[in-house]
């Protein structure tokens, strides 16, 4: 299960305002250009038979993201995992098994939550992918929900939060019943960010494998 959500992440980002998610989504996705945070991951596996709760594991890392198509999660713990999108690729390298993963980063992201935070530049563009609504205000967060248009992918759907119009929750929900939940921490955003944090080469030795 390490990890394993982020298959519906690929298959992979404010202003204060009182009138709700989709009003503090707006204002994100027009206002923040660029970013970065730390954040903390748990992914949750549905409950065998005889459970009271699925079995749960933590992963922790930082992430940074610049519109419209470039984004970077570095896992540090408990594994070192770095996903890094350049605009053209979408790279996965597992340190520990020295291999990297490649693929267009068109066809990686589609209806996924990386839409959501990192590549679409507006309301409107992202409504055209996921079904968006209001939830109830909850845990001193304002909450919208997005569900995928297309319904033939991985991801169920996933809620957004945020806390004073900043972003701090991404609660995703895949087809499985898996749940995925990214907390952020300090979240910063930026007028831009260096290119070269956005690039990726193998590392030398590594096995490169295409999709």
């Amino acid at each position: 299960m390490r990890n394993t959500c982020f298959s519906v992440f690929i298959a992979v980002l404010s202003s204060i305002s009182s009138a709700g998610g989709l009003k503090d989504l707006e204002n994100f996705l027009s206002e923040a250009k660029a970013g970065s945070a730390a954040f903390v991951q748990t992914v949750t596996a549905p409950a065998r038979a005889g459970e009271a709760a699925g079995r749960a594991k933590t992963s922790r890392g930082s992430f940074a993201f610049m519109r419209p198509d470039r984004f970077r999660f570095d896992y540090t713990k408990p594994f070192e995992q770095t996903i890094v999108a350049d605009g053209k690729t979408l790279w996965l390298y597992d340190q520990d098994l020295n291999q990297v993963t490649s693929r267009s980063q068109a066809q990686a992201l589609g209806s996924t939550p990386a839409a959501l935070v990192a590549s679409s530049a507006s309301l409107a563009k992202l409504a055209d992918v996921f079904e968006l609504a209001d939830e109830p205000d909850a845990q001193g967060m304002s909450w919208v929900r997005a569900t995928p248009r297309q319904r033939d992918g991985q991801l169920k759907s996933v809620r957004v939060g945020f806390a004073q119009g900043e972003l701090a929750v991404l609660d995703m929900e895949d087809g499985f019943g898996q749940r995925s939940t990214i907390r952020f921490e300090g979240f910063k955003t930026h007028p831009s960010l260096p290119s070269s944090q956005f690039q990726f080469k193998p590392p030398v030795g590594a096995d490169v494998l295409k999709q």
